[in-house]
């Protein structure tokens, strides 16, 4: 899943793409890179960030969805405002990724009204303002399944098919960088609801606790080694800003499986 920021303020490339012209170029390049998904977002929700006005959010959003559509690639569009939800969708967006897995009224209904659209349900602990000023306390994996329990029963209710949903366990969004790297060191647990699972390491400021990189574009080495230890360990989509060098990654890896699978059977003699 390939990032499209349209947003003058996110922590790594905010104003790179603000304007549709630079969106629509950076969606096209990043499909000639390998992603297979994109990911269109109108709202910073780093650590810290405001809340950005619905107005301002569709004028960012809509003229890059109405283009990009015609790429024929499956279109996500981050966002957790129901109104943006049902233009977007209306307008032939395919995903909805949701930071505060529905839980803005109106939010399940909007989703509810497009029966074909997949919905990916993430995990954050307080809301972008505070959560990194107050971050979770406590075992990470046991929060995050139970929140996403309740959250799977409420599109249950609604009658929503589970198999339109992808899970986010949220790294960094409230959690300390401990709890991040637990996510990824225990993430076989977080496969035990049998849904699949989204990952979003990129760059992002736990990679840099651990590599002493302060600056966010300039962590693309370790930011494909986390993606790629979260494939290893079962996720069905990584969002990379990076999608060229993951790509390639993932591709040494692939060509690793498939000389494993095709290894004959070792077998011993009986003494």
């Amino acid at each position: 899943m390939g990032i499209v920021n349209v947003t003058p303020d996110s922590f790594s490339d905010g104003g790179a793409h603000a304007s549709t012209s630079t969106a629509l170029k950076h969606c096209e390049q990043l499909l000639k890179e390998g992603a297979d998904i994109l990911d269109i977002g109108g709202e910073s929700t780093r650590p810290g960030s405001p809340a950005v006005p619905l107005d301002a959010e569709l004028a960012r959003v809509l003229p890059v969805v109405r283009e990009a559509v015609k790429l024929n690639v499956p279109l996500s569009i981050d966002t957790y405002k129901p109104e943006v939800m049902r233009a977007v969708l209306d307008l032939g967006a395919d995903i909805v990724n949701d930071i505060w897995a529905l839980r803005q009224p109106g939010a399940l209904e909007a989703v509810a009204a497009h029966p074909s659209c997949g919905i990916c349900l993430m995990h954050m602990h307080r809301d972008p303002q505070t959560m990194q000023a107050a971050p979770m306390d406590g075992d990470v994996i046991p929060a995050v399944l139970s929140f996403w329990a309740e959250q799977v029963a409420r599109l249950r209710a609604l009658r929503i098919d589970p198999s339109r949903v992808t899970l986010d366990p949220g790294v960094g969004f409230g959690k300390t960088v401990a709890q991040n790297f637990a996510l990824l060191a225990r993430q076989g647990a977080l496969l035990e609801g049998g849904y699949p699972l989204l990952l979003g390491w990129s760059r992002k400021s736990s990679i840099g606790a651990v590599t002493g990189i302060g600056v966010a574009h300039e962590r693309i080495v370790p930011s494909v080694a986390a993606a790629l230890l979260a494939v290893e360990r079962g996720a069905a989509v990584v969002r990379v800003h990076d999608v060229h060098d993951t790509v390639a990654a993932i591709a040494v890896w692939h060509a690793m499986r498939a000389q494993e699978s095709q290894q004959p059977q070792e077998h011993t003699q009986s003494p």
